[in-house]
This record gives structure tokens, C-alpha cells and sequence, in this order.
């Protein structure tokens, strides 16, 4: 009886209490996934300020993007158009015809 409260007080001393051994492995892992992740919001966030700054005073990257998300065009150059058939699925198109 004697070792088994022996064996009952060791097993309360590493695994009892509010926090046992599992819940602090639990936590350093966690801790070392959250880490990480800062890390890479960090290494987003640098990238994401330079981007702002290049949309900010670089002229070539504002007129890609004039181009790109505008379909703006830089002075007497032409434009062009591509038109495609609907596609098979498209209703919005197959309501319009007769």
C-alpha cells in the first residue's frame, strides 16, 4: 500500500497540478508554430511596405498596374480587343439571345 502511494505521489508530482509535463510539451510546440508564423508575417509585412513604396513613387510599377488593373494605355499606342464565344455554361448570355 505503502508503493502504491509512493508511485500515486511521484505520478501527481510530473503529470498533476494544473499544468502537467504533456501540457508543457503541448505549449513549446505551440509556441515554436507561433514563432514561425511571425516570422513569416514578418517577411510579408517587409514585402507588402516595399510594394507600397514602389506603388508610391516608381513610375514604371504605376503603369503596370494602370495597365494592368485599368486597361489604360500610354499615349497614341492601340488598343486592342479579343472577344471570345461564351462559354457553354454561361446563362447570363443564353438569356439575352432570342
Amino acid at each position: 500500500m505503502l508503493a502504491l502511494a509512493a508511485i500515486g505521489v511521484i505520478y501527481f508530482a510530473v503529470q498533476g497540478g494544473e499544468w502537467g509535463t504533456f501540457d508543457l510539451v503541448r505549449q513549446r510546440t505551440r509556441l515554436a508554430r507561433v514563432h514561425h508564423e511571425l516570422d513569416s508575417l514578418k517577411h510579408e509585412l517587409d514585402s507588402l511596405k516595399k510594394y507600397k513604396a514602389m506603388v508610391e513613387s516608381d513610375p514604371v510599377t504605376q503603369e503596370r498596374i494602370a495597365r494592368e488593373e485599368f486597361g489604360m494605355v500610354k499615349g497614341n499606342k492601340e488598343l486592342l480587343y479579343r472577344f471570345t464565344e461564351p462559354a457553354p455554361g454561361d446563362t447570363a448570355k443564353k438569356a439575352r439571345r432570342p
